[in-house]
């Protein structure tokens, strides 16, 4: 099992979330255009964000295409942003390369200040003796400048920190009415550029040029978002190269807390994966 590749498909979805965060920054400098362009679409695209974040939770469907021919991989559950993010998921155990760990087909994975907890079979001999969760930081996946990052914007890569973005964006397009998932929803679109990501790149890094062959020659992301009459979101559609996430949206607010799992329950591989990786260069 590739261990850090594992780990990845996870960070990879919450890091796009982040994407656009930063733009929130710059949102006096650009606020009073974007809305001299469109006052109601950013009216809209407002309430939709500070509703969504006032309820502080949801759960979501979420599908994570690399674009590399395999399918998306999966994560449903319950994200949680009121109290930093955190999530609560169920994914597909082949597609994240843990059939070692587990014997399920579906593997649980939690993320908790930072840190992702997976669900495991105890294992006879290692780190993970007699555990039921592996452990890994996020500082393993991303390096500490990366999971600074991260953990540095407002939201902490949830779907919050992407549409605090749209608030602010002055090239957004009203797409009229849609039906999702069996609902009535308004159909936005924004285009965000390369160098509107902030810290979208710290969080990738530098290595393997994996923030590149992510955003593509471009250099941007389009991102849709699909409102309800209750100035919620329905779904909401990131893509950066060939990079596709899909968040679908459902029951709001009532949702469980996510808690991390008891120490003792728990094998920490952060420090493993931290050298093995020195090793590898």
């Amino acid at each position: 099992m590739k261990l850090r590749h594992t780990a990845a498909w996870v960070g990879f979805t919450a890091v796009t979330l982040l994407a656009a965060s930063a733009c929130g920054t710059e949102g006096a400098r650009t606020a009073a255009k974007a809305v001299s362009n469109g006052d109601k679409i950013m009216a809209a695209l407002a309430r939709a964000t500070d509703r969504t974040e006032n309820l502080g939770s949801a759960e979501v469907k979420m599908s994570t295409d690399m674009g590399t021919g395999t399918g998306p991989v999966v994560m449903e559950g319950t994200f949680s942003w009121g109290d930093g993010f955190a999530f609560d998921v169920d994914m597909d155990t082949k597609h994240v390369q843990m059939q070692a760990l587990t014997a399920s087909p579906k593997v649980r994975v939690l993320l908790v200040d930072g840190a992702y907890y997976y669900d495991i079979d105890p294992q006879p001999s290692g780190p993970l003796k007699g555990k039921e969760w592996m452990k890994i930081d996020s500082s393993a996946v991303f390096g500490e400048k990366g999971a600074q990052a991260m953990a540095g914007n407002s939201g902490g890569g949830s779907p919050v920190a992407s549409m605090k973005a749209l608030k602010y964006a002055n090239d957004v397009e009203d797409l009229g009415k849609q039906n999702v998932d069996g609902q009535s929803a308004t159909h936005y679109r924004a285009v965000i550029k390369a160098d509107q990501m902030g810290k979208l790149k710290d969080v990738y890094g530098d290595q393997d040029n994996l923030f590149d062959s992510v955003t593509g020659a471009n250099g941007r992301m389009t991102m849709d978002i699909w409102v309800n009459g209750k100035d919620l979101p329905v779904r909401m559609k990131q893509v950066m190269g060939s990079l596709t996430v899909t968040t679908d949206f459902e029951k709001f607010d009532k949702t469980a807390t996510v808690k991390a799992p008891p120490a003792a329950q728990t094998g920490d591989l952060t420090e493993a994966m931290k050298n093995a990786q020195k090793q590898q260069g």
